[in-house]
């Protein structure tokens, strides 16, 4: 029994480490004409388009941008009006009197001011909490691993929005007191090529030209 195990038994196999060559290509010329064709393709895509077109197509522009404008600024020209006048009501310009006489005092009650400065604590503490302003939520099934990317991206948004964002804790508070005063506020966020990072600005509303009635 045990020569016919022995019979049935294969000799094993020599395994031997053959040599492999590796060649690694260097770059050639077609690589770098095609790196620099993507360059060029990134420059013209930021491009000033003005620049390439006729002067009559940039007449026809303008004026109907001109247009467009004035006709959006009169629009709103009542709320200017009042959004003006509920500035002076704020108390906070010193007026020169001549009436009664010269020289009378002038006082502003300060209801308008309070109610102003009281909305505009109220919804900073809700808005802007100390730990930061953004929440995320998964949306779906929840898993571990959603989860904990939920709270990455939270982690890291509040991060940039506290810690790197210097601009935007102040720039937001000057929007909450303008906010009940014209009744809108406006935020410009962007990305700063000197910086590095996104910016959040705050744009009055006197200074964005929109048509009156638009809704977004």
């Amino acid at each position: 029994m045990a020569e016919v195990e022995k019979q049935n038994e294969l000799p094993e196999e020599e395994v031997t480490a053959e040599e492999v060559d590796v060649e690694i290509e260097s770059p050639t010329d077609d690589m770098e004409v095609d790196v620099e064709e993507e360059q060029v393709s990134q420059e013209d895509f930021y491009k000033n388009l003005a620049e390439d077109m006729d002067e009559r197509t940039l007449g026809r522009i303008s004026s109907q941008l001109m247009s467009d404008y004035k006709k959006d600024k009169v629009s709103r020209s009542d709320w200017e009006q009042t959004y003006t006048q509920g500035l002076d009501l704020l108390g906070f310009k010193y007026a020169d009197m001549t009436r009664p006489f010269q020289g009378a005092s002038g006082v502003t009650h300060p209801l308008l001011a309070e109610a102003v400065t009281q909305f505009q604590a109220q919804a900073y503490k809700e808005l802007l909490p100390s730990d930061g302003p953004v929440r995320t939520q998964v949306v779906g099934s929840q898993t571990p691993e959603t989860e904990q990317q939920a709270e990455r991206v939270q982690d890291f948004m509040n991060y940039m929005l506290m810690e790197k964002m210097e601009e935007y804790t102040p720039e937001f508070d000057q929007l909450l007191f303008y906010l009940p005063l014209a009744g809108s506020a406006f935020k410009k966020v962007y990305y700063d090529e000197i910086m590095q990072r996104a910016v959040a600005k705050f744009v009055e509303a006197q200074d964005l030209v929109v048509p009156y009635y638009a809704t977004d």
